[in-house]
């Protein structure tokens, strides 16, 4: 049984649950890697239960959390997944854990959050490639997991994630749950907003007035980079005066390239990779965010930028879109290959009128969707879960 925090001076049986979270890298960079940190110390903070992470890698972590490493048999690369699952299944079975929450796919879990889509759909419909080994043998622990895995929950972040996985498993929809990412609001809240917007424009050679469009992103060409920029060509003949500031790694002379092109080379700058303090006061200093992916199961920087206030535009790939009311606190776009539609509902957006009321709709959306109020939902879960394993035991 879960018990919060301020039950702890009457645990309820005197019993403090054992709960194992498997990551193969906890903390580290990446989507699935900050989701199950975030909600670890969050869930830790609440209750007076006892986390043990199994990961291969992590970050150090200055809470109550123990760590078990796992190894990985890396080459040949097949070995990857399935390794990673056996060696966790031989830990679990010597911890007798309570409660065993996953955030990748192993042989069994009480409880799996599914960061992304099934990987036989991953490599046929958004890569467009043959199956090598290596996935096939991913595909293969994930299909041990979700029919043969005793997994009484799945969690998808976004009603996009859960659909493709309910057409690729037959199982009861019941058991699917929808739970989003959420965003830490601490580190916006304790930051001037007046005096980031400041120094960033003045650091990147922005005029205080110029309107700004940030696009944050590891992987520039599936977030839909190019689409943005032969947008921007057409919002440049009808708007005149922005910036557009790129933030993250890519191929910066190809999109340089692009941009020009375009007839918009003078209109973006690249930052280049950004620390979380950095990437913060540039949302803090934009008006509007911009992301038209390919493909994402969520999009986790959607309600950062939202936390700073940014209206956002997302195309109806990204997972994130389940937290966009279409024109109250930004807009989703269909085919983001419409680039004089883009450019129009651009426009629109950057009309200070509109901007400040979509601003302070993001700032709402952002509040609900914070990582205490995932940490509650999960929390939620975790004691039906429990209450159930100890009816049948």
């Amino acid at each position: 049984m879960l018990v919060l925090a301020s039950e702890k001076t009457s645990k309820r049986n005197g019993f403090m649950s054992k709960i194992a979270v498997v990551i193969p890298k906890y903390g580290l960079a990446g989507g699935a890697e900050q989701f199950a940190s975030e909600l670890t110390g969050k869930l830790r903070d609440r209750t007076q239960d006892d986390f043990h992470v199994l990961a291969n890698r992590w970050t150090p972590d200055p809470g109550a959390v123990r760590f078990e490493k796992i190894p990985i048999v890396s080459f040949p690369k097949w070995m990857t997944t399935v390794s990673f699952a056996w060696f966790v299944q031989n830990q679990i079975r010597r911890g007798n854990f309570d409660l065993v929450h996953s955030h990748e796919r192993i042989f069994a879990a009480d409880l799996f959050t599914l960061h992304g889509v099934p990987h036989r759909y991953w490599v046929d419909e958004v890569r467009r490639k043959s199956m090598s080994l290596y996935d096939r043998a991913t595909a293969w622990v994930e299909r041990k997991l979700v029919l043969e895995g005793g997994c009484r929950k799945f969690v998808a972040v976004s009603s996009l994630t859960r659909d493709i996985f309910l057409r690729e498993y037959a199982i009861d929809p019941d058991r699917v749950a929808v739970i989003h990412p959420g965003v830490e609001l601490s580190g916006y809240r304790r930051k001037n907003k007046n005096e980031a917007r400041r120094a960033v424009r003045s650091s990147l050679g922005i005029g205080e007035r110029d309107p700004v469009i940030v696009f944050a992103s590891m992987n520039f060409e599936i977030k839909g980079l190019d689409d943005i920029l032969a947008s921007l060509g057409r919002l440049q003949k009808q708007a005149g005066s922005f910036k557009l500031v790129v933030a993250g790694k890519g191929n910066v002379k190809k999109y340089q390239k692009m941009a020009g092109e375009a007839g918009v080379a003078e209109n973006i700058v690249f930052t280049g990779v950004l620390d979380r303090e950095k990437l913060t006061d540039l949302y803090l200093a934009g008006d509007l965010y911009v992301m038209l992916s390919k493909f994402d199961t969520f999009g986790m920087v959607v309600l950062e930028a939202m936390a700073a206030g940014l209206p956002v535009m997302v195309s109806s790939r990204v997972g994130a879109k389940d937290v966009v009311a279409q024109g109250e606190n930004g807009f989703v776009v269909e085919n983001p290959s419409d680039h004089d539609h883009v450019a129009s509902v651009l426009k629109m957006m950057l009309d200070e009128g509109n901007r400040r009321r979509m601003s302070t709709a993001a700032l709402a959306t952002a509040s609900e969707n914070s990582w205490d109020a995932a940490a509650e939902k999960y929390r939620t879960l975790y004691e039906e879960i429990l209450a159930a394993k100890k009816k049948e035991a």
